[in-house]
């Protein structure tokens, strides 16, 4: 499923991880999100006319110590003539210098295993290179890319030097684990929250802190796509300085979900230390 992407009035020119110049480091605060999730809207055609469900989206770690990512989603999904239960979770490791990046992703239907993707990527001097243990065993190697959290660095980095729009890739292992997802990123204004924002009360005592409105759209990295530009799908959110991310707009061309925050607890951070060995 694929949404229309957005009209741009300038040319802009890609930018690829090996050509970024080295990102200072942002403190990014362990927290666990919670989020409920519900269909914004559906064409005719997806055949979907409800869905509900909770995401948890848990990050922990430092520079130091590298960063742990656990995420899990279950969602019921209604058709026109039947009922589904999904629950994908993911557990992810990425190196504090994006060198390394191992992922498993488990996704259920109706409480029965359908898929299991595990594996470790090593990003290289020119290439990445993914070692996949399941679903069977194999090696991709994949152009240079990033990995999410290195993603996240260079998002917040753009957003706070006042830059609104830049194009970059990823490896998050997602789907097969074999290929790379080229992003465009829109980054709007910073503001703080509306003083009727229905997130306020799950912010605590970030609800003064400032945000960026941010849309990112995915397009597939295979070439075999004849250069087609129309994003496979599109996240849009409002952004905190320290990485946590509210207010998801998830749209799939035929549907779109919305994923509003619901809890949120913040854990302690890594006090400062030398990183050298």
């Amino acid at each position: 499923m694929r949404a229309s992407r957005l009209a741009y009035t300038a040319i802009l020119l890609p930018i690829t991880f090996s050509t970024v110049p080295a990102l200072a480091v942002p403190v990014l605060q362990p927290h666990r999100a919670v989020y409920d999730i519900s269909l914004n809207k559906a064409s005719d055609r997806s055949g979907i006319t409800g869905i509900s469900g909770r995401m948890v989206y848990e990050f922990n770690g430092s520079q130091c110590d590298g960063y742990t990512v656990k995420f899990r989603l279950v969602t019921r999904i209604s058709t026109t003539d039947s009922m589904r239960m999904t629950d994908q979770q993911t557990t992810t490791f990425e190196d504090g210098e994006g060198k390394t990046f191992s992922f498993v992703t488990k996704s259920f239907v109706d409480q029965n295993l359908e898929r299991e993707v595990k594996g470790t990527a090593h990003r290289e001097e020119d290439s990445v290179r993914v070692d996949i243990d399941k679903p069977e065993p194999n090696k991709v190697t994949l152009g240079l890319t990033q990995f999410p959290t290195q993603h996240m660095f260079e998002l917040i980095d753009k957003a706070e030097k006042g830059e609104n729009f830049y194009e970059t890739s990823l490896f998050d292992g997602s789907e097969d684990a074999d290929r790379v997802m080229l992003t465009t990123v829109v980054i709007g204004k910073p503001a703080p929250a509306d003083r009727n924002d229905p997130e306020l009360p799950a912010l605590s005592t970030l609800g003064k802190d400032r945000f960026w409105p941010v849309d990112i759209a995915y397009f597939s990295g295979d070439e075999s796509d004849g250069g087609e530009e129309m994003p496979e799908y599109r996240i849009s959110f409002k952004m905190h300085g320290n990485g946590l991310t509210r207010d998801l707009q998830m749209d799939y061309g035929d549907f779109t979900m919305t994923g509003r925050l619901v809890d949120l607890s913040l854990f302690d951070q890594a006090a400062p230390k030398d990183c050298k060995k």
